[in-house]
């Protein structure tokens, strides 16, 4: 068959050799335990030495897991896991670079650069996945680095480096040798051209954890995200900012991404949105001006444009604004993207204040989502919300008047209960 029938394109399958089934009666019946006699354990975590990585990680590697970090070429993988690999030597135990894309020499130059140069980080330039195993097993390394799965192969299977089948074979051989070693594994996966991991979606259910290395080459900050966690949440995020001497944390995300703003301005309101545990201030800015031809546009980056379209018309519906006729932009300034529906009434507030040309009241923060009714939602974490606020020096709050309970540990805080696009309005 020359032509896939999934996708259509040509040239694109490749054969691969069955295994052979056992004969019958010839493999032992295995050892079957009650569930009320395993150990529920944990075993200790091992930390990496950079904070906002571990926290994406739930707290540490797990011994014997393995992690896939995917991301964009030239995002900055390869620096980030040259970062772990040197701390972890250096705090944890000897660990073992396997760079199958670069030499020797082009790691060192980055490594001087990063100032991640130690005598217990050690470097293997192969690309074979029997020699990475056979130094794997003998170096009794504290942790593993591979760049990248799709680079390396395996002499047991005849397709090239980073088809299915290598892929496959060499994922669920590394797999078995971290469970077996205890020994964690991280590997840097390539993506497709739509941001998805490259290679068989089998390769995503193999790992233990996913995790998503994300940022604009435009914008020095980087996002990594956890897709898949066997071992903590899935929603947790690290902020970094990309800089000559690598990657360094962002301590305080909700100043890095409203320190520029001019709080005076029409059209600028100030979130705060809550990702996995940490929250964070983003300025939401919103620019209106009149339709010149055609049907009026509705242009959102770092938010979801189809829900800027659903709250213009409420906003137009239930607020007596007049949309209809004007373009709607709006931004999540500093490259910042969010997708939690505690955005909504940010959202509307930067909306209606342009339009409105009158600019929010000064220190305020804005959250709550909104219905297709034009009410106000309650959201969660409310509290930790207004704690961050207030940190950062807000003095006002417009939020769900189902969370006025939650603002009241915050005595010197102004807060305004909106239960409906009409009182945002008014």
């Amino acid at each position: 068959m020359g032509r896939c029938p999934e996708c259509g394109a040509w040239g694109t399958l490749e054969e691969e050799s069955g295994r052979k089934e056992p004969a019958a009666g010839g493999v032992a019946a295995p050892r079957v335990v009650p569930l009320s006699d395993v150990s529920a354990e944990e075993a200790p975590r091992l930390p990496t030495g950079v904070p906002d990585f571990d926290r994406v990680l739930g707290g540490g590697l797990v011994p014997g897991s393995m992690v896939l970090l995917g991301g964009e070429p030239g995002i900055g993988k390869s620096t980030l896991l040259l970062q772990v690999a040197a701390r972890m030597a250096n705090t944890v135990g000897p660990v073992l670079y396997v760079s199958a894309e670069e030499s020797a020499r082009q790691i060192k130059m980055r490594a001087n650069r990063l100032g991640s140069v130690t005598s217990r980080l050690f470097l293997l330039p192969e690309t074979s996945l029997e020699k990475i195993l056979a130094a794997c097993e003998k170096g009794g390394y504290a942790a593993v680095v591979i760049d990248s799965i799709q680079t390396i192969a395996s002499a047991g299977s005849q397709t090239p480096a980073g088809s299915v089948g290598q892929v496959r074979e060499c994922a669920a051989r590394l797999l078995a040798f971290a469970k077996s070693s205890d020994v964690p594994v991280l590997l840097v996966g390539h993506v497709t051209k739509d941001g998805t991991l490259a290679g068989p979606k089998a390769l995503e259910h193999l790992v233990d954890a996913v995790l998503s290395f994300e940022g604009e080459r435009v914008h020095a900050h980087r996002v990594v995200r956890a897709v898949k966690n066997r071992f903590g949440a899935v929603h947790e995020l690290g902020l970094f900012e990309m800089t000559g001497s690598g990657l360094v944390e962002v301590v305080s995300p909700s100043t890095f991404y409203v320190k520029s703003r001019l709080a005076s301005r029409a059209g600028s309101a100030v979130l705060v949105s809550i990702e996995g545990t940490r929250p964070m201030l983003v300025e939401v800015q919103a620019l209106t001006v009149e339709a010149k031809f055609g049907s009026p546009r509705r242009t959102a980056i770092g938010y979801d444009a189809t829900r800027l379209t659903l709250l213009a018309a409420v906003l137009e519906r239930h607020g007596g604004l007049r949309l209809g006729a004007h373009d709607v932009f709006l931004n999540l300034a500093g490259g910042a993207t969010t997708e939690e529906p505690a955005a909504d009434l940010a959202v509307c507030a930067a909306v209606a204040s342009s339009l409105l040309n009158r600019p929010l009241p000064e220190s305020t923060v804005v959250f709550g989502e909104v219905g297709l009714l034009g009410e106000v939602r309650a959201v969660t974490e409310a509290g930790r919300r207004l704690k961050e606020a207030v940190t950062l020096g807000f003095r006002s709050a417009l939020l769900p008047a189902g969370n006025a309970g939650d603002a009241a540990g915050f005595p010197d805080l102004s807060v305004t209960p909106i239960a409906s696009i009409e009182k945002l309005i008014a």
